[in-house]
């Protein structure tokens, strides 16, 4: 058996307004570690030297987000930067839960948090206006908050990360903007483009658009097809593809577990590697990892199943950093070598 290192689980009453499971979710942001004893009722993270504060004007936001940032009292030069995405009903002060800022104090990277203000607290995959690189949703404030900070620091890679709707939008950006980041890892989410709807997007008083039939599993399409969605996100781009990490529990009540199988087939089709694992890992706690296209820290794909697993199945911070290549080893010199080659 393969050692899986401590996860940090983040509660969330996630796709509260997409959902009819919702209620089954967990209504409470908490810091705990998911195969080992809770911290519920104990005080919280304990944050090291750094600055967290929102950060105002960053560009034009037509998404209407809020964007906020954590500084390392130590930060690396050039610094990598990593977006962390929170669920439905979350905020940027919530997801600091998941204990990132304590890995960018140990590596120097800089945290985005970007925070959905509307009603629900998701973030918008749905309309087209998100799901289209500078289609003036989401998915294009989200990049303008890592302009923002490109412009305003020594920057080296970026990454992605989110959970529940926060993992949707990580596959969204992607697909919509592969060129400014490296890798992405999705916990408990969907494939890019699979929540689609002609709806309008979402305002601060409407809530981001529902997509019960993708939420339940209920999209099936070809890896080519799926392929072929997430490249329709920026016609035209003939550039390496950023490296995909996937995480999905068998038992989803909210994200149905189909949606990781698709998602798999998304991205091993974007990437350009076939749809069978080259290795499958059977891992401590039930979980099972297969990776696609290479079998190494940093493949092209690389996915974790937990068996029996429902939505509530935590922000595994240390795998998530080596596939980043943030965990203190060598990491590739430059975007180019930490990207992918893919199909375009």
């Amino acid at each position: 058996m393969v050692g899986l290192g401590v996860a940090l689980a983040v509660a969330a009453g996630a796709l509260a307004a997409c959902s009819s499971d919702a209620d089954d979710a967990p209504t409470t942001a908490a810091a705990r570690a998911s195969d080992g004893p809770t911290t519920d009722g104990s005080p919280g993270p304990t944050y090291l030297p750094g600055t967290y504060g929102p950060v105002p004007d960053f560009g034009t936001n037509p998404g209407g987000l809020s964007m906020y940032q954590y500084e390392p009292a130590e930060l690396a030069d050039p610094a990598p930067v990593v977006v962390a995405i929170h669920y439905c009903s979350g905020s940027a002060d919530a997801f600091r839960e998941t204990g990132i800022e304590a890995l960018a104090d140990e590596q120097g990277f800089l945290v985005v948090y970007p925070q959905a203000d509307r009603a629900g607290h998701c973030f918008d995959v749905a309309s087209h206006e998100s799901l289209t690189r500078d289609g003036g949703g989401d998915s294009q404030s989200i990049a303008q908050m890592v302009a923002h900070v490109q412009d305003a620091y020594a920057t080296d890679r970026v990454f992605a990360f989110g959970y529940s709707s926060g993992a949707m939008m990580t596959e969204v950006l992607l697909a919509t903007y592969p060129d400014v980041f490296a890798a992405g890892a999705a916990f408990a989410g969907v494939p890019a483009g699979c929540a689609a709807t002609d709806d309008p997007p979402p305002g601060p008083t409407r809530p981001a658009a529902r997509s019960p039939e993708c939420w339940r599993g209920q999209v099936d399409r070809t890896p080519q097809e799926w392929g072929d969605l997430a490249r329709a996100a920026y016609p035209g781009y003939m550039g390496p593809r950023p490296r995909v990490q996937l995480w999905h529990g068998t038992d989803d009540a909210i994200l149905f577990y189909p949606n990781f199988g698709e998602a798999i087939e998304q991205w091993t089709d974007v990437l350009g590697v076939p749809t069978e694992p080259v290795a499958t890992d059977e891992l401590d706690g039930g979980w099972t990892r297969t990776r696609y296209g290479a079998d190494d820290d940093q493949a092209p794909v690389e996915a974790y199943s937990l068996e029996g697993g429902v939505h509530d199945l935590g922000v595994h911070l240390a795998e998530m950093a080596r596939f980043f290549g943030l965990d203190g080893r060598d990491s590739p010199d430059d975007d180019a070598d930490d990207a992918v080659d893919g199909d375009v």
